[in-house]
């Protein structure tokens, strides 16, 4: 089969638009980067992307929040305030969870609404809203509140590969996501699980349950197969398919952008981007990983052994760390095997936040005690119990009476997830802090924000410059001492300082 000119056309005969989304800011440095992208790393391009042409840029999520205080020591208030700003002609997109913010656990309703609005308030005109197990009330909720603040809300679909996840599973849930009023519905692949044929079939099924609302395609290229899934997909009818710029794109991450726009157009789509933004935005991203020693992205090979365990690639790294704390790092594909059998178990919930750190953690216990399930987290006790909704498989009644025997499992039978208040919740940090802080120190613990405040703000230039240049930028960024001299033919730069 060729995709060259197959694209259907348009009731006028003329050829069908597609869209793109960018997650060169957002799911690209999520993938390749862990989440660290400061500031000076994106905001040089920022521009560059804006003018490109795209139907939105993905910008933030809780973690990345969570990730910048911790890790970065840089105010997210801040980069979020620059960036968005740097990018007036474009809607900027967030994403979260219709349940919870960073935490595996649940997150209180008034958090859940405040954090969309300050989001609004700080240039967030886009979000779109995901839940694993379909909470209608939750999601609609919160998708209400985005549209209250004149932001569009995107209900996201996340796919699974299971006996119970099929497309008229997943038709369902799409009809009861356009009944809440929503703007659009994404299908999201985040494990790139999907094939060629299920795509065509699941893209379809979902466009027809979706009637006038656009839908977008995002899939993570792990098994190499996004690029052709892309085409099959819009070739079903899906009208957004997201990417990153190439650095920062395949293997874990998203198609490229590069890659996809010509893939399109071959096909007989029309793409309405600026290619000459595509170069600049490329060539930064690739100084910014040679300067901080950043990988950048690599195209993945198929494998068979992604469909046996499902793990997002970003878990891959933890579970190997949790393994080397414990001397069972050669235990790994063990513990992949235990995971496959504890999702089974569980009844198939979606491996993605927060049900992929449940299920991960579950098998990693139970590999490491050598008892299944002898110990067991809260967070698997508080799903069991259904405060997460309702798993769309059968949980295993062995397995469940086990966990339920406990004494803490116990306490969680008359539990109800706390809806502490706003004004609660100020009086843990003294009462008079802003709805910012609030959300900031709700998401990270105080010392690590009060270690943010006191570190001061990096501002490393990624500009242009020849290899004598960056050998001398290294020189000075880690010498150490009150005096540095380097001598080369023509050239003598000599340092001093007090420090």
């Amino acid at each position: 089969m060729t995709y060259l000119d197959v694209a259907p056309r348009t009731a006028g005969g003329g050829r069908r638009k597609i869209e793109i989304i960018d997650q060169t800011l957002r799911d690209g440095p999520q993938s390749w980067w862990g989440m660290r992208m400061r500031r000076d790393m994106g905001l040089p391009i920022a521009g560059e992307l804006d003018r490109t042409g795209f139907h939105t840029i993905d910008l933030v999520g809780s973690s990345i929040f969570e990730v910048l205080a911790r890790h970065c020591r840089e105010d997210p208030w801040e980069q979020l305030t620059s960036l968005s700003r740097a990018m007036p002609r474009t809607t900027i997109r967030a994403g979260t969870r219709s349940n919870g913010i960073v935490t595996f656990g649940l997150t209180a309703d008034s958090v859940m609404d405040l954090w969309v609005q300050r989001l609004v308030a700080h240039g967030i005109g886009s979000f779109w809203i995901y839940d694993g197990l379909f909470n209608l009330d939750k999601i609609g909720r919160l998708a209400r509140t985005a549209q209250a603040e004149g932001a569009k809300a995107i209900a996201c679909i996340l796919y699974a590969d299971s006996p119970y996840h099929t497309d008229e599973y997943y038709a369902e849930r799409t009809k009861e996501l356009v009944a809440l009023g929503v703007d659009g519905i994404e299908l999201e692949d985040a494990a790139g699980l999907l094939t060629p044929q299920r795509t065509r079939s699941l893209v379809t099924a979902i466009k027809q349950a979706a009637g006038d609302l656009p839908v977008e395609i995002h899939f993570h290229s792990n098994n190499a197969l996004a690029p052709i899934n892309y085409l099959e997909g819009v070739l079903a009818g899906a009208d957004i398919v997201h990417t990153a710029s190439k650095p920062l794109a395949a293997g874990v991450s998203l198609p490229s952008t590069e890659n996809t726009v010509a893939n399109l157009r071959y096909a007989g789509f029309d793409v309405d981007l600026d290619e000459s933004r595509f170069a600049p935005v490329a060539e930064h991203l690739l100084r910014v990983a040679e300067y901080e020693d950043l990988p950048v992205g690599q195209p993945a090979e198929y494998s068979l052994f992604l469909y046996r365990h499902q793990l997002p690639g970003g878990m891959t790294g933890t579970f190997k760390n949790q393994l080397r704390q414990h001397g069972m790092e050669d235990r790994f594909e063990e513990v992949l095997d235990e995971m496959a059998r504890v999702r089974e178990e569980l009844g198939y919930p979606v491996m993605a936040t927060p049900f992929s750190q449940l299920v991960g953690t579950q098998a990693v216990l139970n590999v490491v005690t050598g008892k299944r399930y002898s110990v067991v987290p809260d967070e698997v006790m508080i799903y069991v119990h259904g405060f997460y909704g309702k798993p769309v498989g059968p949980l295993d009644q062995d397995v469940l009476d086990t966990i339920m025997s406990s004494a803490k499992a116990k306490t969680y039978s008359d539990w109800e997830p706390p809806q502490p208040s706003l004004e609660e919740l100020r009086k843990r940090f003294g009462g008079s802090i802003s709805d910012d802080e609030l959300i900031l120190r709700l998401l990270v613990p105080e010392s690590d924000v009060e270690a943010m405040r006191a570190t001061p703000q990096r501002n490393r230039d990624f500009a242009p410059t020849t290899e004598e240049g960056r050998f001398i930028r290294r020189l000075v960024e880690t010498a150490v001492g009150s005096y540095l001299h380097i001598e080369g033919p023509g050239f003598e730069l000599t340092l001093e300082g007090d420090h």
